[in-house]
């Protein structure tokens, strides 16, 4: 039990010289990694820098004794702070204290979301995020962060906003108030950023540009030239302060913190489970991933944090740099720790345009294009669903977005299932195998007295009339000749109680008509439901069969019997 709560208690005891050492390199290349984007992350988030390097303490340490990932880098990310500028900045807090306040209240919030949702078991429920959805959320939200971050490349002063409209809006408006020295040094930044990549990937480039952009300012003056810096970063720990409680707003709070939580553990055991696959010495397991995440989230909000999850970048440096255990966050977490205690007078004159190029530069690298491409050349309906979600996340704000978004694919995946595909069998001449004759038409036999179908999908009150019409659809074109309807079960696994009195109202209707009904393939569970439901008894236990070949074969011996019958009456007879 204790190892299930702390998972680091099963590799503590087995940890040697070679793996401190891969940890500990790992750890000091995260936390020098981390310190630009956790300052650029909380800049995002409406916070004030510092505020990224405190979401770097605690819940790292917590994350590393409490996760089941041994490589998932947790800390500041680009989209939960885009969410949480979206959903707090709509309060419209007056001062700059009291939207603090908000943010590390809703990070607490959150924490609590996550744990509860953790300790009942839902983490599966994630996957209703289907990837359509992130893709079209994480491309709007890149552009959104993205545009945002121009106030700081040009010099000028923009209202926080989640919508595209309002912030082309207040772009164009102060276009005429541009620092041009600003504007020139951003876009410098940027390229150098790019070409920089070009050149190494390996390269810390962010911790090289905010090292140039801190020598640049001092060297030739640039504030006093109307550059934008960091200023007055306080030195130290952050202190233990409960968060400031604003419970009467938790219907705002609420919607704000079921998104983030949800959207951040996504983002999370995604990354978690790409670098799992290359290490099979371990498992994880999502629920406590979720608790995790929670404590990480509940007890950083106690110091200063906002919240954090998993990161897709800072995980790949981690795991290359050799990373075996949590080990290597701990490392990161103290060398944040020596940055704050020792180190924080040196970023005074860090340019905001720094932070705000990095920042571009990253997120721009999330707009996905080659997914809305496949899905448009092979899914026509996920790419309607994509781009529904890209736009209205553009347009109507980032939680409106996503959670319309999630309502979109649900309602896709009701359509979908309500209009299964329906085939009609052929015999493949010379086998017992039955295709769909529309895919084998030349290859198979189709038979006039007999009709045989196959439903790809569990039968139930949202499919029921759609299977009946489709069916009688069927039993027209065959006409009189008609004698028998097979039902090929296979993938039906699962038949309701409203659709079990449909098909028992069927196989009598047919009857009636002098066609017989016989099912073919049913598996276990769904041979259970006939039984159960009375439908054996009225279908007869005769017409019941383990493969779709014995169901035909056995439609033929009876028309042969008839046939023979007939002719012996008739001789009879005469």
């Amino acid at each position: 039990m204790l190892k299930r709560i702390f998972p680091f208690l099963s590799w503590i005891p087995n940890y040697n010289r070679a793996t401190l050492y891969g940890d500990f390199m790992a750890g000091v290349t995260l936390g020098i990694m981390i310190l630009p984007q956790g300052m650029a992350y909380a800049m995002i988030a409406g916070m004030p820098p510092i505020y990224g390097l405190y979401a770097s303490l605690v819940p790292q340490f917590f994350y590393a004794i409490t996760g089941t990932s041994r490589q998932l880098a947790v800390g500041p990310v680009a989209m939960d702070s885009l969410l949480v500028a979206a959903g707090i900045g709509a309060m419209h807090f007056a001062r700059t204290e009291d939207y603090i306040s908000a943010v590390i209240f809703l990070t607490m919030l959150i924490g609590m979301v996550q744990l509860l949702f953790g300790i009942i078991r839902v983490g599966s429920f994630v996957n209703f995020l289907s990837k359509p959805v992130i893709n079209g959320f994480t491309s709007a939200a890149a552009i959104l962060i993205g545009l945002g971050q121009l106030k700081h490349i040009l010099g000028i002063q923009l209202p926080q906003s989640g919508k595209i409209h309002v912030l082309f809006g207040s772009i164009f408006k102060n276009l005429g108030q541009v620092h041009l020295l600003t504007f020139g040094l951003g876009v410098l930044v940027i390229l150098l950023i790019i070409g920089l990549r070009k050149i190494s990937k390996k390269l810390p480039i962010p911790l090289l540009i905010v090292a140039l952009g801190i020598l640049a300012v001092g060297l030739f003056g640039l504030e006093a030239k109307g550059i934008q810096v960091v200023g007055e970063i306080p030195k130290g720990l952050p202190d233990f302060q409960l968060p400031l409680p604003q419970w009467d707003k938790l219907g705002k709070f609420l919607p704000i913190a079921l998104t983030v939580a949800l959207f951040g553990f996504m983002e999370s055991i995604s990354i978690a489970k790409t670098v799992e696959e290359k290490h099979p010495e371990y498992e994880l397991d999502v629920n406590q991933e979720l608790r995790a995440l929670g404590m990480s989230n509940f007890l950083g909000s106690f110091f200063q944090s906002f919240v954090v999850s998993g990161s897709f970048s800072r995980t790949a440096v981690n795991d290359e740099a050799g990373a075996k255990t949590g080990m290597s966050l701990v490392f990161s977490t103290l060398v944040i720790a020596a940055i704050l205690l020792f180190l924080t007078p040196l970023f005074h004159d860090l340019p905001t345009l720094v932070l705000g190029g990095i920042i571009i530069v990253s997120v721009f690298g999330l707009i996905d294009i080659k997914y809305p491409l496949f899905l448009w050349k092979n899914r026509k309906d996920e790419f309607l669903l994509l781009l529904a979600t890209f736009v209205m996340t553009l347009s109507i704000g980032l939680i409106e977005g996503i959670l319309l978004g999630v309502l979109l694919s649900l309602l896709l995946l009701v359509y979908r299932i309500s209009k299964p595909h329906f085939a009609v069998l052929g015999r493949i001449k010379g086998t017992n195998y039955f295709k769909n004759i529309t895919r084998f038409s030349e290859d198979v036999e189709v038979y006039e007295d007999t009709l045989i179908i196959r439903f790809d999908a569990q039968l139930y009150f949202g499919n029921k009339d759609y299977f009946k019409k489709q069916l009688y659809q069927e039993i027209r074109k065959k006409g009189t000749a008609l004698r028998f309807v097979v039902l090929n079960a296979e993938a039906i696994n699962y038949i309701d109680s409203s659709a079990a009195v449909l098909l028992e109202r069927i196989i009598i209707e047919l009857r009636k008509k002098n066609i017989q009904f016989l099912i073919a393939g049913a598996i276990g569970p769904t041979r259970d439901i006939l039984q159960n439901s009375g439908i054996t008894d009225t279908l007869g236990v005769e017409n019941l069969f383990a493969q779709t070949f014995e169901a035909v074969d056995s439609c033929h011996k009876a028309l042969e019997r008839s046939t023979i019958q007939k002719k012996v009456s008739l001789q009879t007879k005469k």
